[in-house]
Formats: C-alpha cells, structure tokens, sequence
C-alpha cells in the first residue's frame, strides 16, 4: 500500500518510529504505512491511540480513516464530521495518500 505515498515518505518506513517532531496525525499515517496489516496489529493500536486525544482536523480526518479501516462506519462518520470531510476518499489506499499527500512535507 506504499506504492503511492511520496518517495521521501516511504524512505522513513525503514526506521523503526517516526521520525521525531512528527505531529500525531502524521506519526499515526506512519504506523499504518509501517504496518498495514489492520486493525488486530499493534500499529493500528499505536496510530489509534496518537489521534484519539489529538486536536484538530487533522487527527480527526486520521481518526476516521482508521475507523474506516476497523469497519466502524458510525464512529467513522463522526471523525469525518469533526475533520470537516464529506466522507470517506476512494479506496482505503487512495485516503491514505490523500492523507499523507496533505500532512506530509518534506524538508
């Protein structure tokens, strides 16, 4: 599910954490991208637990992709509203690089 984040995003998935200084919505899109095997795993569990308690639209638009990923389309609904988002975007792998296309800039 890499093939369409930015180059000098799946260049980080080598390491073994996000890059420090990331915000949470953007430390959470890692853990999926480091991880994709859904919502049993504990990268899922990680990027969960950075967006839960995070402000703004941001990780509240990860938040529902999430539950998106879980199969909670109520509880992704609610995020969706809070990120100001009309819904879910395509695929779960075109969201997320409409997520990560957004928060990610390289230096």
């Amino acid at each position: 599910m890499t093939e369409s984040l930015p180059a000098a995003f799946t260049a980080t998935l080598s390491a073994p954490e996000p890059p420090p200084g990331w915000p949470a919505p953007l430390a959470a899109l890692w853990w999926l991208a480091h991880d994709p095997s859904g919502p049993a795993s504990d990268a899922w569990d990680r990027a969960h637990r950075l967006v839960q308690d995070a402000a703004g639209p941001d990780a509240a638009w990860v938040h529902a992709h999430l539950h998106r990923i879980e199969g909670d389309d109520g509880n992704a609904r609610y995020w969706y509203g809070r990120a100001g988002q009309p819904g879910p975007h395509g695929t779960l792998a075109q969201e997320r690089a409409a997520l990560v296309g957004a928060l990610f800039k390289p230096i």
